[in-house]
């Protein structure tokens, strides 16, 4: 349908669609426009930022980072680039300037150093804040460059361990921010008295992770994990640039919190978003009509970042008295530790002081010998997991390079092959993560020939195909080993290949193809598919009969009419044509474009059913993997269901119904079904869990603070399903009052519900809404829900229902009756829940709200608990049980409620825990907590 026009305002706007068209904006003109001002103002001595802020696949990575092909480097190394030029032509006697970098991964809340990887850990790098220094990484790598070359091969190498990383914990680059902080520090000598003085300006290049919507990745109805850590940098960042507009444009701003702690990315950038920076946010949006929602969300981002108010100043020679208040600040923690009564605290500050103190004391000459130590080290440690540190540079030797699916990943790392290389977590080519075994699968080359022997239980795909047995392999052919790890071989050219024909270039996306072509004719789902496939062609076959039987109808009146021997009519069947007469070649026309349409929009949807699928699969084998090696006795499953948004008329037209969920399988407990979504998320927690598990094999997993990813312990509300109510109704002055049929998610009938709706006031007449008084415009309704019948006792253990009714943003949530009526005339195989409910609804009337009432309806959700180890059987004793009251049940439950209040503050780690609170005497509560100012933190009850 048809949007309102919105429009925003913004200091620059680039077009990037077509290259062809006079008005496009490539790469030059960004950085012109937007590049060149963050350089004059570091070079000022101004602190500066910028960050790439919308959707996966909107050009984020494209704008900052760009391509290596042609003229499509992005801002980043154009920036760096012009960094160098710049500082050639200033340099003199009286001017010199030292540049050092730093280039960092946020990913899952953790921070991992891309240029020294051997410093990050499995728990990634710790970000503190120091009174002078503000927030910083502690351990992060600052390396001195003196050249763009220099920074361009850092970052290259900083890529290949981004892409070592990414590939074997499973991650998606797409789902990480990095960022590159370029230091440039200038020092101004008077030739005459000698007198220096230094600018240090701070330039921090982000590159930020995609903002999708829930309900776009399929997270509809689902109660995620509370602050998802994936998610969290950017819901945070949102919310960051919310309080600073608000703060901004507000007088009283002194009350403004801003939660910069509450992620890590916040965290580090806080100067850059509300501090001392001057800082540039780059929205990329995607014109797609199904991306219309992210690309309005994007938009008002960045409307409201461009009211934030920041207050930059030159950083005129800092160090000197950094290093003297550091230096004052170890001089008293010595002091306090002789007389301390927590002294590992006060020694863990004073360390951290110390170290602080001596990086910053390093001089020039002591920093590059520093960042060429680093770079033997990270060279040394690529070259153990067999990755060529030089890239391609002989081309008559057999090597692999990596396919990944973000584009400035792929084909990163090369592994040269040597007469006999051994692959897997042990083997000449380190490879580790889901799937890979210790001794994996060896190459063997012999006469120019090259041959791949899988090992046993190891999966290995050659062209998409798993393989058990000795293969051939040729030039360009793509082989992938576990679950992600994609690579592609490169033979040198023989006498025998110089007549055959050049490969296609396969990347990702087209070896992912492969896989899952494969996967899918193995995939029992492909029966459900073909049904699909076939009761749509039966369908459309019967349409089009139809329709042309109409016309052929027509055809043959109009030919009666027109014909000179048919007497004279007094009705006119073509009254209404215009004059027009249809003609059998326009007709037959119509009919095959519309044939052709509805084609195209079926196969649109079965191919994104079917990728949705392949997907599902991949997920699932990920954790069936953790869960056999952990020993949870857990298996997943992919199946088919139909989203709730699927089972209302209001859906949208030609798109397949039934979308892939996970189906959770725990011996001696029910069945449960997962969002793909969902499952993404639990495998977060796997992969950590199996984290500890290989770090420690020894440990108690099950004392961990986390709860089980394999299972939903808790008690979850499951959709039973949905009865819709057309409002057709409306039209008519009368009372509809009837049970709607509740359809399952599998497209059964779960049971039947009771609803009825009536025009109270108002009149609801198509073509009578433009009037000029507006309460002529408004018709109220009354919505009753009285029962639901028929349940299936299994998910009946609480039901309750919910809707959104035409122009109501709050969802209507609608409980059972309390007082015994929740099982009423029960059988052993249904339930009935009594509901009563009765809500009015005042609703203006207009265009759109005629044409929902006519082909429309009300949609109510209906959802129950599973009540696991129900026999056929109702326990009596316990319906009995629930049917009394609850004033007669008080004293029972007035025995059993617990409630426990947690302080919690944030550690080095930027995660809440709980502190300790002093009890005293004279106060009667559970303890006192004595409060400081500034400081963040959360108070947690749970009952």
């Amino acid at each position: 349908s048809q949007k309102q026009p919105k429009t925003f305002a913004f200091d620059e706007c680039f077009n990037s669609l077509d290259p062809s068209k006079p008005d496009f904006d490539g790469q030059e003109q960004v950085f012109n426009n937007v590049g060149k001002d963050i350089l004059d103002n570091a070079f000022q001595g101004y602190n500066a930022c910028i960050f790439a802020y919308g959707q996966t696949g909107s050009g984020k990575s494209y704008t900052m980072m760009g391509s290596s092909k042609g003229n499509s480097q992005g801002v980043i190394p154009r920036l760096c680039n012009a960094l160098f030029e710049r500082i050639a032509e200033k340099t003199s006697p009286s001017w010199q300037a030292k540049v050092e970098v730093s280039y960092m991964e946020i990913y899952n809340e953790k921070v991992h150093d891309l240029l020294d990887p051997t410093t990050s850990s499995k728990h990634g790098l710790k970000v503190r804040e120091h009174t002078v220094l503000g927030p910083y990484v502690d351990g992060l790598s600052q390396l001195a460059v003196s050249s763009y070359k220099e920074i361009d091969s850092l970052m290259v190498e900083g890529n290949k361990s981004r892409t070592v990383a990414s590939t074997n914990m499973n991650n998606e680059s797409s789902r990480s921010h990095a960022v590159f902080t370029v230091i440039l520090t200038q020092t101004l000598t008077d030739v005459q008295s000698g007198v220096s003085g230094e600018k240090v300006s701070k330039m921090s290049l982000v590159d930020l992770a995609g903002s999708e919507r829930a309900v776009k990745t399929g997270a509809v109805g689902e109660r995620l994990k509370e602050g998802s850590n994936i998610n969290r940098s950017l819901t945070t960042l949102g919310l960051v640039i919310s309080k600073l507009a608000d703060k901004a444009s507000s007088k009283s701003n002194k009350d403004k919190f801003v939660p910069y702690r509450d992620s890590t990315l916040t965290w580090l950038l806080k100067d850059n978003l509300g501090g001392n920076s001057k800082t540039v946010m780059v929205a990329t949006i995607s014109p797609a009509a199904d991306n219309y929602e992210e690309t309005l969300s994007t938009l008002r981002y960045a409307d409201r970042a461009k009211r934030i108010v920041n207050h930059a100043v030159v950083n005129e020679d800092p160090n000197a008295r950094i290093i003297r208040e550091l230096r004052a600040e170890v001089d008293a923690l010595k002091e306090m530790l002789k007389h301390a009564a927590q002294p590992d605290v006060l020694n863990e500050k004073l360390s951290e002081n110390e170290k602080l103190m001596k990086e910053m004391s390093l001089t020039w000459e002591e920093k590059l010998f520093k960042t060429g130590q680093t770079q033997e080290d990270r060279r040394h440690a690529l070259e153990k997991l067999g990755v060529s540190v030089s890239g391609i540079k002989v081309e008559s030797k057999y090597f692999l390079v990596n396919l990944n699916s973000d584009p400035s990943l792929n084909e990163l790392l090369v592994y040269y092959l040597k007469d006999s290389t051994l692959v897997g977590r042990d083997g000449d080519i380190q490879l580790s993560g889901v799937g890979i075994q210790p001794k994996h699968c060896i190459i063997d080359i012999q006469n120019d020939r090259v041959c791949l022997v899988p090992l046993e239980g190891s999966r290995t795909c050659v062209n998409g195909v798993e393989i058990h047995e000795k293969t051939v392999l040729r030039n360009g052919d793509r082989i992938l080993w576990g679950s992600n790890h994609f690579f592609r071989i490169n033979c040198p050219k023989s006498s025998e290949d110089l007549n055959s024909p050049v490969p296609v270039a396969f990347d990702w996306t087209m070896a992912q193809e492969e896989v899952m072509r494969a996967d899918l004719n193995n995939d029992p789902i492909q029966e459900a598919i073909a049904r699909l496939e076939k009761q749509y062609e039966e369908e459309k076959q019967s349409a089009l009969k139809k329709q042309r039987q109409e016309y052929e109808k027509h055809f043959q009146q109009l030919k009666n009419y027109m014909s000179p021997s048919t007497p004279y009519m007094p009705y006119d069947p073509f009254k209404n044509s215009n004059g027009k007469t249809p003609s059998t070649p326009t007709v037959l026309l119509k009919l095959e474009k519309w044939g052709q349409e509805r084609d195209e929009a079926f196969k649109r949807s079965l191919s994104k059913l079917q990728e949705d699928i392949v997907r599902a699969n991949g997920l699932v084998r990920e954790a069936n993997f953790f869960a056999e090696e952990m020993g949870r006795e857990t298996r997943f499953s992919v199946t088919l269901q139909i989203p709730p948004q699927n089972l209302s008329p209001n859906r949208r037209r030609g798109a397949i119904v039934s979308e892939p969920a996970i189906l959770v399988k725990r011996k001696d407990r029910g069945n449960q079904i997962w969002s793909i979504e969902k499952l993404n998320l639990k495998l977060i927690d796997m992969r950590e869990l199996y984290d500890e598990v290989k770090r420690d094999p020894h440990q108690s997993i099950m004392n961990k603070s986390f709860s089980d990813p394999f299972y939903e312990t808790t008690e979850s509300y499951d959709l039973i399903g949905v009865a819709n109510l057309f409002l057709n109704v409306l039209f008519h002055d009368v009372v509809l009052e009837y049970y709607a049929p509740i359809i399952s998610q599998h497209g059964e009938t779960a049971g039947r519900l009771k609803i009825g709706i009536q025009k109270v006031s108002g009149n609801l007449i198509p073509g009578n809404y433009e009037s000029s008084s507006e309460s002529a415009n408004l018709v109220q309704l009354k919505v009753t829900i009285k029962e639901a019948v028929g349940l299936p006792p299994a998910s009946a253990h609480f039901v309750f229902c919910q809707y959104t009714f035409w122009g109501d943003s709050d969802v209507t949530v609608v409980p059972p009756l309390v007082n015994g009526a929740e099982h009423k005339g029960e059988t052993e195989d249904s339930a009935t829940f009594q509901f009563e409910n009765v809500k009015e609804f005042l609703v203006p009337v207009n265009e759109e709200f005629i044409e929902h009432c006519a082909e429309g309806a009300l949609s109510v959700e209906i959802y129950g608990q599973q009540s696991l180890g129900l026999g056929p059987q109702w326990d009596t004793e316990k319906q009995k049980a629930k049917a009394r009251s609850l004033a007669d049940r008080w004293s029972e439950l007035t025995r059993k409620l617990e409630l426990k209040i947690e302080v919690q503050e944030l550690n080095d780690a930027g995660e809440y825990v709980g502190v300790e609170v002093q009890p005293r005497l004279d106060v009667g509560s559970g303890g006192i907590f004595q409060l400081r100012q500034g400081q963040q933190r959360r108070i947690v009850a749970s009952v």
